[in-house]
């Protein structure tokens, strides 16, 4: 199917009859199968980055607040610390959790997850700010190490819960940490007015691993089969995706359909807020513009590419 992007483009509104939801883009691209995001190089220069930014902090920049609910700048500096450790521990040393969730739904993960997060958090607000940057300095490395070990089409040591999968490849969960350590660096830098890793060799690939969430947020959205949502994220940073409905569920392609019943645009400086949970109000929803079915694409706005 992927292959034929030509023939999905030519076809998109073929089966959709309904002049209201049928909408042309301002120009058309041959969809394209998603590949592979691939990533492992980019953890030793941003671990080196992460490094100078907290060296550079202040005392009070260590106490500034953040978009996170009840976490400061030092309390997410703590958490990529509690990443580094736990993902050492459980993948590279096969250390087990003392305990696991108390039941195997999303929700049960996610209160799992949370309590994880809040635990430690709590208990390193003993460290003083050069303790957790040591520590940092030290994990960092090992945490590249073991990425760059990894067959990226292996079974991965976690699945994408966030993406639906049950089981994942390696390059997928070593891009969901990239996600994670690029976006709660960010968080950071927003926090104390320092410049954000905003250039697309940083950028794109956290945007391009968001977007593997939307299959699953459509997933209980119902279309006619060849109903396209296109999604344009603007910026240097940022492309043009597609999801298409198939009788499979909602297929992901990257460029523009010849049709979309939904168009979907945002700044990439939006789109990471959206898909970290941090667009809250409906001033902030407003930077996201909807042309076409607003029902279909408001769905777009439910997308997490976290565990939240």
């Amino acid at each position: 199917m992927g292959a034929a992007g030509g023939g999905i483009n030519e076809s998109l509104c073929a089966r959709t009859h309904s002049p209201q939801i049928c909408i042309m883009p301002a120009k058309t691209e041959a969809l394209r199968p998603i590949a592979p995001v691939l990533v492992t190089d980019l953890f030793s220069p941003l671990h080196i980055e992460l490094i100078a930014l907290l060296r550079s902090l202040g005392k009070a920049d260590w106490l500034r607040p953040t978009v996170c609910p009840l976490w400061s700048v030092r309390d997410i500096a703590a958490h990529l610390l509690d990443d580094d450790l736990r993902r050492l521990s459980s993948h590279r040393d096969g250390q087990e959790l003392p305990y696991l969730p108390r039941d195997d739904s999303d929700a049960g993960f996610v209160e799992f997850i949370n309590h994880l997060n809040a635990e430690w958090v709590e208990v390193a607000r003993r460290l003083s700010p050069r303790v957790i940057v040591d520590l940092l300095e030290f994990t960092g490395p090992q945490i590249a190490e073991l990425f760059d070990s990894l067959d990226p089409f292996g079974q991965a040591h976690f699945a994408v819960s966030w993406a639906g999968e049950q089981r994942s490849e390696n390059w997928f969960d070593v891009g969901r940490d990239y996600t994670e350590r690029w976006l709660h660096q960010q968080q950071i830098r927003d926090a104390v007015g320092a410049p954000g890793l905003l250039e697309r060799r940083w950028f794109h690939p956290v945007l391009d691993l968001f977007v593997r969430a939307l299959p699953h947020t459509y997933r209980d959205t119902v279309r006619e089969e060849g109903t396209a949502v296109q999604l344009a994220i603007t910026g240097d940073a940022g492309g043009t995706w597609a999801l298409l409905s198939t009788p499979e569920g909602w297929r992901l392609y990257t460029g523009r359909p010849a049709r979309s019943a939904a168009t979907v645009s945002m700044t990439a400086d939006t789109a990471w807020r959206l898909f970290s949970k941090a667009l809250k109000t409906e001033a902030d929803r407003s930077r996201v513009h909807i042309l076409g079915d607003h029902a279909l694409g408001n769905v777009l706005l439910g997308s997490l590419g976290v565990i939240a």
